[in-house]
């Protein structure tokens, strides 16, 4: 009996144990407080990677939108002067230039000057030994003394007969023999005199001189060398002179720019070898006619060189003023080369119109290498593309960069 009591009261003990409430002290509610945080923080963490994640989102949509409008700079086009520049291209030519060639058979004998020598007119340049020439002119001497020999003796012969038919001497046919015999004579005098003189002017070209003052640009013989004047072969060069104190340049002017060229005007010459500095020259003459083939006006500019700093053959810019009436009524305006966009419908530039580009056709009048000059289809507040690309088209959203001013120079 006692053992069931005891076992029934531990039983209830326990029971009693496991359904006791649970203590409600400081640290039971200091749990509570810490699960509620831990709750709040992971939901503010959860909130907070949605949000970034959203922002990044919305952000790249912005930058995606954004990189999608080019970038673009725009000039602004600049009004024509009334007087323009023309700039061309020229080459420098001497005003006289011309080859020497020998005039007698021979062998040079000696050449005193050589490619760069200056040389003055009528200055001796080489010497050609001529022996048959020599022969030759001591024949030809020879023969006129014979020549004058018998034509003395036909003139007094045809004095004695004219005496004796005043006396009926001699007959009116043996006197006419005799007279027409000192003509063949006088005749006969006058050929080899010429023949003499023929030969002596051979013989003076033995000595080579120089036509006019210049510069020996070439040297092609040299001493023991056969010349040959050209009988029964080519003839050779002997020296390539160049009259280099003035020089020529022709220059093809474009038929639209033809009222430049005006006899007399002043041109100005640039060289790239000299760097800022200005050559005056002056129009002096031009063909008067436009060539069919490319339309141009081919004008003659001299200009003088006596200081020979231009070398002949170097190439010039050649600088034209062309004057515009003042009472000219066209509005033109200069814009630069690389913002025109060459369409099969034709020529355009791009123009910034309410933050859009719009494709405009323009009339081009003169063409100035890095510029060109607008006569219509632009205003002077129009905001140009420069470098446009092919894919450019009427419509295109385009951001504006720092613009530029000033469409030409």
């Amino acid at each position: 009996m006692n053992t069931t009591g005891n076992n029934t009261s531990e039983v209830n003990e326990t029971d009693t144990a496991r359904l006791a409430p649970v203590p409600s002290g400081p640290s039971s509610r200091w749990l509570l407080v810490g699960l509620a945080a831990a709750v709040i923080a992971l939901g503010i963490v959860i909130y907070s990677g949605i949000h970034e994640r959203a922002q990044a989102e919305s952000t790249l949509g912005v930058r995606t939108e954004r990189a999608a409008v080019p970038i673009v700079t725009v000039v602004q086009p600049s009004s024509g002067a009334v007087t323009q520049e023309i700039v061309l291209p020229g080459d420098t030519q001497a005003f006289n230039d011309t080859p020497i060639y020998a005039r007698t058979n021979g062998y040079l004998k000696h050449w005193y000057v050589d490619i760069g020598t200056h040389v003055q007119q009528g200055q001796l340049l080489a010497e050609i030994d001529t022996p048959e020439i020599d022969q030759q002119l001591e024949q030809a001497r020879a023969d006129l003394k014979n020549a004058q020999a018998n034509e003395q003796l036909a003139q007094i012969t045809a004095a004695r007969w004219l005496g004796l038919l005043k006396t009926n001497s001699v007959s009116k046919q043996e006197t006419d023999q005799a007279v027409s015999d000192l003509s063949a004579r006088q005749a006969s005098v006058d050929s080899m005199t010429a023949n003499v003189h023929r030969l002596e002017q051979l013989q003076s070209f033995e000595k080579v001189y120089a036509p006019f003052a210049g510069v020996i640009t070439a040297r092609n013989t040299d001493i023991g060398a056969l010349i040959n004047a050209g009988a029964g072969g080519v003839p050779q060069e002997l020296f390539h002179m160049a009259s280099v104190n003035k020089l020529r340049v022709y220059v093809a002017v474009p038929e639209v720019d033809s009222q430049a060229a005006q006899n007399g005007a002043t041109a100005t010459l640039t060289l790239e070898e000299f760097p800022g500095e200005i050559f005056q020259g002056t129009i002096v003459r031009n063909s008067d006619s436009i060539d069919l083939a490319s339309r141009t006006l081919n004008v003659e500019v001299d200009v003088h060189n006596a200081q020979n700093r231009i070398k002949t053959g170097a190439y010039v810019f050649v600088h034209l003023k062309n004057p515009r009436s003042p009472h000219d009524s066209t509005q033109s305006l200069t814009i630069p080369a690389n913002t025109l966009l060459f369409r099969s419908e034709g020529l355009r530039v791009g123009v910034i119109r309410n933050g859009r580009a719009e494709l405009i056709a323009i009339t081009i009048g003169r063409d100035f290498g890095a510029t060109v000059e607008v006569v219509n289809g632009l205003q002077p507040t129009d905001q140009v593309i420069v470098n446009p690309s092919d894919s450019l088209a009427s419509g295109n959203r385009v951001q504006v960069s720092a613009p530029q001013t000033g469409g030409a120079n």
